[in-house]
């Protein structure tokens, strides 16, 4: 799949796309959005915003209905060791950083359990990228530990979840298709964020220059590799790392492409950057509302009435109702457990004030597993899991008639 973003891009012209209300109608009545189409709703002028999450809005309503959910999850920071160097992130640590960890076969069962008596159903599973590759430390920690890598590793604490009565969901970088193949039968759902096509982030001076597994191409490969393989996926665009308008839309586009051809994308994240101290874009501004709004509603009609399209809660906290103007339908994973390891600052939602704002704004908040009704099938399944998936939807089916709340911090 060639998609990745040219190195020097130059904007289209779209000065006749501009009728935002005309292109926006015609995406939601099943028009196939192309390049310049899609740039002109991401700079979407704040006088034309109420056409484009109108139809947007609309779209998502026909195909979804006015329910969004979320997934009630233990985020599992399995390792914080990682080979690459972004210039937003404070998850990433080397071995002797203040603060690196890698957690115990103990700790991954024992953060399982509680969360799973405080009514969690996914067990995520983050960790860096290809640390045994950087680090000596580690490669020594892994055999320690009576195993030979960090996929081997991680399959443990899978099984450790499953046995603890999570699901497991794996977000561990780049993996090749052995990797996840090893990874399949004990996940009902994985993902990586694809974050931009664009080449050219990787420069000299761009934020993924000392990030090896950001390269577009290694995974572009990734998503598609998981495609062939049936594995039910999330991935998604990351805003305000110094991409255009013109990468953001050609990253959708790629997206689109790879569901199109596989039909395995389960749940795209609009996910927006946030500035943290003592990294080099520690001053770099932030993407704003109406700028998440207009990339939220142009996903949402490129990608589909059918497609799950999620923002983090946690992130834009004021922005909750504008974003289900936008056509999101999900949440994502909120935890009454752990915090966000990733954006430690940032603070999940409490979930019956998230329900509040959602029904006042004519929304039911539900919880979900992490993996997606229509993906629960032996397709996309390994048989093993499906009495544990099966279990679970009678339990959420019980709860939600009873009136229960799951997972609330």
């Amino acid at each position: 799949m060639e998609s990745v973003a040219r190195e020097n891009p130059a904007e289209p012209s779209v000065a006749q796309t501009r009728d935002i209300g005309r292109i926006s109608r015609a995406a939601a009545c099943g028009a196939r959005l192309e390049e310049a189409e899609l740039v002109a709703l991401l700079e979407c002028p704040e006088g034309e915003l109420d056409a484009l999450l109108s139809a947007a809005g609309e779209f998502r309503d026909r195909a979804k209905g006015r329910d969004v959910t979320y997934s009630p999850k233990v985020f599992l920071p399995i390792t914080n060791l990682c080979r690459d160097r972004c210039s937003y992130c404070t998850f990433r640590k080397g071995p002797g950083d203040p603060g690196a960890w890698t957690m115990t076969p103990a700790e991954v069962a024992d953060w399982s359990r509680r969360g799973r008596e405080l009514g969690c159903l996914e067990a995520l599973m983050c960790l860096g990228d290809k640390p045994e590759r950087a680090f000596k430390q580690y490669r020594q920690t892994l055999g320690s530990l009576g195993v030979k890598s960090t996929t081997e590793y991680v399959a443990r604490a899978c099984e450790l979840a499953l046995d603890e009565g999570l699901l497991p969901h794996t977000n561990a970088g780049v993996m090749t298709a052995e990797e996840l193949a090893l990874l399949r039968p004990l996940n009902v759902s994985m993902g990586l964020m694809l974050e931009s096509v664009s080449a050219r982030l990787r420069g000299r001076g761009q934020v993924h220059q000392y990030a090896p597994d950001k390269e577009p191409r290694v995974r572009l490969r990734m998503i598609e590799d998981a495609g062939r393989l049936n594995i039910p996926f999330t991935t998604g665009i990351l805003l305000g790392i110094g991409e255009t308008a013109l990468e953001r839309a050609q990253s959708l586009l790629a997206i689109r492409q790879a569901h199109e051809r596989y039909g395995h994308i389960q749940e795209v994240i609009i996910q927006n950057f946030r500035a943290k101290p003592d990294t080099p874009m520690a001053g770099a501004r932030e993407p704003g509302s109406l700028e998440m709004a207009c990339t939220i509603a142009a996903a949402r009609l490129v990608l589909g009435g059918e497609m799950n399209l999620q923002a983090p809660p946690n992130l834009s906290p004021a922005d909750i109702e504008l974003f289900l103007r936008a056509g999101i339908n999900d949440f994502g994973g909120i935890s009454p457990l752990t915090r966000d390891y990733v954006n430690p600052e940032a603070p999940w939602p409490h979930v019956a004030r998230l329900a509040e704002r959602c029904a006042r704004a004519g929304f039911r908040l539900k919880p979900r597993l992490a993996v997606y009704p229509e993906y629960v099938s032996e397709r996309w399944l390994n048989p093993s899991l499906m009495p544990v998936v099966e279990r679970l939807e009678r339990q959420l089916a019980q709860d939600g008639a009873g009136g229960q709340q799951h997972g609330t911090p």
